[in-house]
């Protein structure tokens, strides 16, 4: 019960917000995920001790997502810029003997391009005609995936996907995966979009798939070389908000691209 409740009650609270929450709101609730997930991802990466540094890279990794709310014509670009100049001065004021910068400045690094700005692209989505709805399914297809490489995988999963990174993950699951996340993506289609490309839908959705469970990977990479089970503990028996946005974090940017395209 402690991973069901929590569990819906996230996936209710996304779905209203992705169907009646205002472009505003969406960018108040993601700015606060996104600054979690950072400082998660610090308190991970950095040192125990490491609370003002946590925060300091939340908020360097938040400024391409406030780029986009506030200043459109600068867009994500500028905020990431802004946000890689500020860490490469914070990493030259905090240089001392014995102190590892480079491991510092590369750690941030990754924290500052994985969540700040991989997930700026989440409203850049948001901004996109009807781009609440591939919100939608851009969700349906991760955690579909998800649930369905859990679930095959404990049925019929023989062969290890990638045994150093994540020894429980099979081939077998993970092709049951993309084909739960493609039948997903289909019937939110179906339900909330007028005009479906239904040839780019179904490559979209095998390949978001695909990527998504890159992103679980990094993620399981990242915990075995910190030696931590959960980002976080925000989220109960579901962990922390990069346990839960680690494949969305890796597929939004894709299927914002994927959209440019048509």
């Amino acid at each position: 019960m402690n991973r069901v409740i929590p569990g819906l009650a996230l996936a209710g609270c996304w779905l209203l917000l992705l169907l009646k929450g205002s472009f505003t709101l969406f960018a108040l609730v993601l700015i606060v995920g996104l600054v979690i997930g950072a400082y998660e991802y610090g308190k991970m990466a950095l040192s125990d001790d490491s609370f003002w540094g946590s925060a300091v890279l939340a908020f360097l990794s938040v400024l391409p997502l406030l780029s986009v709310a506030t200043t459109p014509q600068l867009g994500i670009s500028g905020g990431l810029v802004l946000a890689f100049l500020l860490l490469s001065f914070w990493t030259l004021g905090s240089y001392k003997k014995d102190f590892d910068s480079y491991g510092f400045f590369s750690r941030c690094s990754l924290g500052l391009l994985w969540v700040g700005f991989l997930g700026a692209h989440l409203l850049l989505i948001r901004g996109m005609p009807d781009g609440n709805y591939w919100l939608l399914i851009l969700t349906g297809i991760t955690a579909g995936s998800d649930s369905g490489a859990y679930y095959t995988g404990r049925a019929l999963g023989k062969h290890k996907l990638s045994p150093l990174i994540s020894p429980n993950k099979t081939i077998e699951g993970a092709v049951g995966g993309i084909v739960a996340g493609m039948i997903v993506a289909i019937l939110l289609a179906f339900l909330f979009l007028d005009s479906v490309p239904w040839l780019f839908l179904l490559f979209s959705a095998i390949f978001l798939a695909v990527v998504g469970i890159c992103g679980d990977l990094v993620e399981s990479v990242i915990k075995r070389a910190t030696g931590t089970k959960d980002s976080g503990t925000i989220l109960g028996g579901h962990g922390g908000i990069l346990d839960r946005a680690d494949s969305i974090l890796f597929a939004a940017p894709v299927l914002y691209y994927l959209l440019q395209l048509i």
